[in-house]
């Protein structure tokens, strides 16, 4: 099994930053793409941004530009690096990954999210 823990949320004014971060742990044998969606009350889950193993990158329109998804291979983490932030920005924000785990083959996994609140 694997367990992803996020962190790095809270409360920020318009315009402000945030970096969310998200390790992976467990009997780890290899991470492939690793993402970050988010989910505002009332929406649907959406992506927000995900990289492949390689660094490979892809974002959603609404978010291009301001906001910057990296990982550290060695560490299993990924990170969110959320600037010029929007009050339309303001969700849950839960980290996924693509995971094999040692014996057990390939799942999805997904964080228990943690909550991004942009107002004044």
């Amino acid at each position: 099994q694997a367990q992803l823990v996020e962190s790095g949320g809270g409360l920020v004014q318009p315009g402000g930053s945030l970096r969310l971060s998200c390790a992976a742990s467990g009997s780890i044998f290899a991470i492939y793409v690793m993402g970050w969606y988010r989910q505002a009350p009332g929406k649907q889950r959406e992506l927000v941004a995900d990289i492949t193993r390689g660094g490979s990158t892809n974002y959603a329109d609404s978010v291009k530009g301001r906001f910057t998804i990296s990982r550290d291979n060695a560490k299993n983490t990924v990170y969110l690096q959320m600037n010029s932030l929007k009050p339309e920005d303001s969700a849950v924000y839960y980290c996924n990954a693509g995971i094999w785990i040692t014996g057990r083959g390939t799942n999805d996994y997904w964080g228990q999210g943690t909550q991004v609140i942009v107002s004044s």
